[in-house]
């Protein structure tokens, strides 16, 4: 009797847990979907959907959100279990305001380069950092604390692709289709993301396929990244000496959770680059955004620009992943910039030169 009570009492306090989830959905799932300004003579509409609007700032919420259903349903997260996390800072962000909200202790294991902005905000939400000097061993070192603690490691670089509905239930790919709709272009030609977990590249592109667009998926890569090789040669087991400086993208392995056959296009993005077109959009369009909407953004300005030679119209839709107030001590200060290395200058003209003429290198 004493144990059938206690799996009451566990399914009571599941259940409770899902609806509180469920109801941060019914606030704040559906985000802006902001248009960038671009010379009406191109016919071509530029659309960011803007994800810095959830609670906690980030795209990365829905991907929490996810991956505390996906542990509540499959009874890996109960009352008092101890959540841990891999994460270089975002998804680390979203996942402590879940577990604050839900009562349960929350550890982030991240590499010593994680933006003191975004461990400050860890630690808001009540979550505890756990710092690596070798981002490579963020893996082990959080299945080792769970382990050891008998809590839940999140895991979210193999669980994100199959924690998101990809068929519909309002996920970035359904929601933005949504919002399309009054368009002049309802149907883009292109939809341009990152890839970190590859969670969001693997719902957006078999949404597409599901609902039959002719839509085709770009995934932007930053330097010092393994997807863009693993896509181009088919080898999965590429991996690269050295993280990725745009945090939030890029990986020096390729995640479980990308799925390189649904992506139809690849763009290798300089960290300058990034950088640059991050800076020139807050400076045209007042969009104070990260640097990984910049890698976003130089993609989808190449797409553009092809598309003006081919003499097609249409929409392009890409994301803004997250506010660059995160990033004030690195990408907007500008001797982070000079100890790093990192040059915009000549990325800079490119941009300006691509809103004058519409011209783009590649």
């Amino acid at each position: 009797m004493h144990d059938l009570d206690e799996a009451r009492a566990t399914r009571a306090w599941v259940s409770e847990a899902v609806r509180r989830v469920e109801a941060d959905a019914n606030r704040s799932s559906d985000t802006h979907l902001l248009t960038v300004p671009l010379p009406a003579q191109w016919g071509v509409e530029l659309y960011l959907k803007d994800e810095s609007t959830h609670p906690t700032g980030s795209l990365k919420h829905r991907l929490a959100r996810s991956l505390f259903l996906y542990g509540l349903c499959n009874g890996w997260i109960v009352e008092g279990t101890t959540i841990v996390e891999a994460s270089s800072g975002s998804t680390a962000v979203s996942e402590a305001y879940f577990a604050r909200m839900l009562g349960l202790p929350f550890v982030a294991v991240v590499p010593r380069s994680t933006s003191s902005e975004k461990i400050d905000l860890i630690e808001f939400y009540g979550g505890r950092c756990h710092v690596v000097d070798d981002p490579g061993s963020v893996y082990a070192e959080a299945s080792r604390i769970a382990a050891e603690s008998g809590g839940h490691y999140l895991d979210q670089f193999t669980f994100a692709e199959r924690a998101t509905d990809w068929r519909g239930n309002n996920n970035i790919a359904e929601s933005i289709f949504q919002q399309l709709a009054q368009e002049r272009h309802p149907i883009p030609h292109w939809i341009v993301v990152g890839a970190g977990t590859g969670g969001t590249s693997a719902t957006i592109g078999r949404y597409l396929r599901y609902q039959r667009h002719p839509t085709r998926l770009c995934v932007a890569d930053p330097e010092n990244s393994a997807f863009l090789e693993a896509w181009a040669t088919g080898d999965l087991s590429v991996t690269t000496d050295a993280p990725s400086r745009i945090e939030g993208i890029g990986r020096p392995r390729v995640e479980p959770s990308f799925l390189p056959q649904i992506v139809d296009h690849m763009v290798r993005v300089p960290d300058a680059a990034s950088i640059a077109a991050m800076r020139f959009i807050a400076a045209r369009t007042g969009f104070h955004a990260g640097a990984s909407t910049g890698t976003n953004l130089w993609a989808a300005f190449g797409l553009i620009a092809d598309m003006r030679r081919r003499g097609q119209t249409g929409s392009v839709v890409t994301l803004l992943c997250d506010s660059a107030d995160r990033y004030r001590h690195t990408y907007c200060n500008d001797e982070w910039l000079a100890a790093s290395g990192i040059d915009i200058t000549a990325p800079t003209v490119v941009l300006e030169r691509f809103i004058a003429t519409g011209d783009f290198p590649g």
